[in-house]
């Protein structure tokens, strides 16, 4: 596994300001990563084809990072190019007055994928142990007297990871990936984002406001990573200071997780190849002229292979023939 020094599952702690963020060490140059993001676009959507033909097991693809780091970008380049049917995305926003009415990971509940399906997730119940946190915005919500306000983050770091693990016993995996930006990357970001007409829609105010909690955003992050780690649900933290490298080495993991589920069509049956046959005869009828027409070019190919076939099987034995005589030729000669 090219990106095993990204993986985080729980047998070692992850620190974040040990992360790079601008690192590029599985790619020779930008040139590279992108004839190989190609590539791998090429082989995640053959099986993403198998996964939705097969219906076994789904996939949660979640993306999580400050502002600016590229996820819409990202899930863009990498996974725009897979079929809609069966893949879809949810952006996870500040929750509504009826999701805030039920429990956090109501809202998110309702959009696990089925089986057979991929749901990309940007942002996710994640933000409630980040921004919930560094905000403390779970003091402002409605709770039972009961509920002790302390141990809140550390229960929902509970939740969150007994959420995972039944989804993953019940078919559905979560691949959980940190696109790891750092702070003068982010700011150089925001400034594309004002000086070019084009990219002013994404520029946000609140966005750089946040700038000022970014300390207390990286140990919510570093904590979250490091409480919801495991062998099943793994975190994979992405240097993303260079875009080009970041969705390279995303589709690495999508297409690393695909082949470990290993998806397969879905095996046809005898009983059900021999009712074929009837079908097609009816198509062909269905069709006229134009059927029959088919029909005959079909058993002309056939007729043609058959022969092809006959005329190679009397070459070979003509030829082992030759080899024969030729082999007796030399012994009589020695």
């Amino acid at each position: 596994m090219a990106f095993k020094n990204y993986v985080f599952d729980g047998t070692k702690k992850f620190v974040i300001a040990k992360a790079s963020t601008d690192e590029t060490s599985l790619c020779k140059d930008r040139k590279d990563a992108e004839a190989k993001l190609l590539k791998n676009c090429e082989e995640i959507d053959k099986l993403q084809e198998k996964l939705y033909a097969e219906k076994k097991e789904g996939v949660i693809f979640l993306f999580q990072a400050m502002d600016a780091a590229g996820k819409d970008g990202t899930i863009r380049a990498v996974l725009s190019a897979l079929s809609p049917h069966g893949v879809h995305e949810v952006a996870f926003k500040a929750p509504s007055s009826e999701e805030l009415a039920h429990d956090y990971l109501w809202r998110v509940a309702s959009k696990t994928p089925a089986k057979g399906e991929i749901a990309i997730f940007n942002r996710s119940h994640y933000e409630d142990v980040l921004i919930g946190k560094v905000r403390e915005l779970y003091r402002s919500q409605a709770n039972a007297r009961r509920i002790d306000l302390d141990q809140v983050i550390v229960n929902r770091y509970d939740d969150i990871r007994n959420f995972e693990e039944y989804l993953y016993r019940n078919n559905v995996r979560t691949v959980k990936i940190f696109l790891h930006v750092s702070k003068d990357e982010q700011a150089r970001r925001f400034l594309s984002r004002i000086e070019e007409p084009e990219k002013n829609w994404k520029f946000s105010g609140s966005d750089y406001e946040e700038r000022a909690y970014w300390d207390a955003y990286q140990e919510a992050f570093e904590s979250a990573i490091n409480a919801t780690s495991t062998k099943h649900c793994p975190w994979y933290v992405i240097p993303a200071d260079h875009k080009w490298y970041m969705r390279y080495v995303v589709s690495e993991i999508i297409l690393a997780t695909l082949k470990e589920m290993d998806p397969r069509f879905p095996e046809v049956t005898e009983e059900r190849l021999a009712t074929f046959e009837g079908y097609k005869e009816e198509i062909l009828k269905e069709l006229g002229k134009e059927g029959k027409e088919a029909k005959k070019t079909k058993e002309a190919k056939e007729s043609k292979a058959s022969k092809d076939s006959k005329e190679g099987k009397k070459s070979k034995a003509g030829k082992d023939s030759k080899k024969t005589k030729d082999s007796k030729s030399s012994k009589k000669a020695k």
